[in-house]
């Protein structure tokens, strides 16, 4: 028997997410260990008068790709990938890792030359995206190896997802839209300002937003949601910053990391663990070590670090940086292959000063909110 929170979450995802139209094609990629959720998201579009095309996929692939593949398989680029990049109204994503470190032992230059094959897709989603021509929403679906990394049981963590992602079961859409209608107020008092101040446990950064749009993120491309973002003015990053929660990237687990800027390039990194791969990462071509994103987390039912950068960046008292690739629609030129996400708390002292003025201390916003 199906969970009727499954059905309801698929429901979210392609009536209100990505908001299928009759005729709209649709690619649905998905974990085969989420095929309850992707089945009931093939109904609903169905439903709606969608066309999905269903991609089931597997990280043992990709695993034996980098393990097994030559240079030139690895950056080999399928036609349907690249069509649907290009063509397709709208995708989702439904992940469900049952081993979450299958890719730890993979050489690092092989993830790097994977993502960097892949820099122009990433561009087009990008622009597309901006233009309104692509939509698209990424889901997580439970599992075993989810709920290890985040130190649950399987049944803890299937609440702990479906509370993040319906925390209104009786009008989800009205939650999201509530939430947006919440988060529109900061971004209209950022509107027109300038320079972001933000002071934390062995962080002082300042950045640039000057001439930058801030978004409203309400569940439109991620499920579940809750942040404002931009992209930063690509050179204007200056002092250093320490990362309380470990970044997970390709299944790797990098913790302590700490970077400075200077002129908004990373010029030094390190990192407790995993530091090699950090460094090599931000090699991986010249935007990664500038910054394509500065984002605020604002889910007050994300209070927990669980190891998933889909939740752990809505952590409500968070905010997050990204190396690598910016959003177009935020004004950001930044180009990569890399986009990682980075986050850091600030429930204990954190502050964030913009033009001079406080609008965040302890994790929460010191304006009407």
């Amino acid at each position: 028997m199906v969970d009727p929170r499954t059905e309801k979450l698929a429901d979210l995802l392609v009536n209100y997410s990505i908001e299928v139209k009759p005729g709209d094609t649709v690619a649905v990629n998905y974990f085969s260990g989420a095929l309850p959720l992707a089945v009931e998201v093939y109904k609903k579009i169905l439903a709606a008068g969608g066309h999905p095309i269903m991609q089931v996929s597997k990280n043992e692939f990709l695993e034996y790709l980098l393990k097994y593949g030559s240079d030139e398989q690895i950056s080999y680029v399928h036609f349907p990938q690249r069509y649907i990049t290009e063509h397709y109204d709208a995708t989702i994503h439904l992940l469900a890792e049952e081993n979450t470190k299958s890719m730890t032992s993979i050489d690092p230059r092989k993830m790097v030359a994977f993502e960097k094959a892949r820099t122009d897709l990433m561009e087009t989603s990008m622009r597309r995206t901006a233009e309104g021509n692509f939509r698209w929403v990424l889901a997580i679906y439970p599992t075993n190896g989810y709920a290890q990394d985040a130190g649950m049981s399987l049944e803890e963590y299937t609440d702990f997802v479906y509370n993040a992602c319906l925390p209104d079961m009786n009008d989800p859409v009205g939650f999201w839209k509530n939430l947006n209608t919440r988060q529109q107020k900061v971004v209209d008092w950022l509107k027109g300002k300038k320079q972001v101040h933000i002071k934390a446990k062995e962080t002082d950064l300042r950045l640039s937003i000057e001439g930058r749009t801030f978004v409203s993120c309400d569940g439109k491309l991620n499920m579940p949601d809750g942040e404002i973002f931009t992209g930063p003015v690509e050179d204007s990053a200056e002092g250093y910053v320490y990362f309380s929660y470990p970044a997970i990237e390709a299944g790797r687990e990098v913790t302590g990391i700490r970077l400075w800027f200077e002129k908004g390039k990373v010029v030094k990194a390190t990192a407790e663990t995993n530091e090699e791969f950090l460094l090599k990462t931000l090699d991986t071509d010249p935007g990664a070590r500038y910054l394509g994103e500065f984002a605020i987390g604002t889910s007050e039912g994300i209070q927990k670090f669980t190891k998933q950068i889909l939740f752990d960046e809505k952590i409500g008292g968070s905010f997050h940086l990204a190396c690598g690739a910016g959003y177009p629609e935020t004004g950001s030129v930044n180009k990569s292959a890399v986009h990682w996400d980075m986050v850091c708390d600030l429930r204990d002292g954190g502050e964030i000063w913009v033009d001079g003025e406080l609008l965040y201390k302890n994790g929460k916003f010191i304006i009407d909110y």
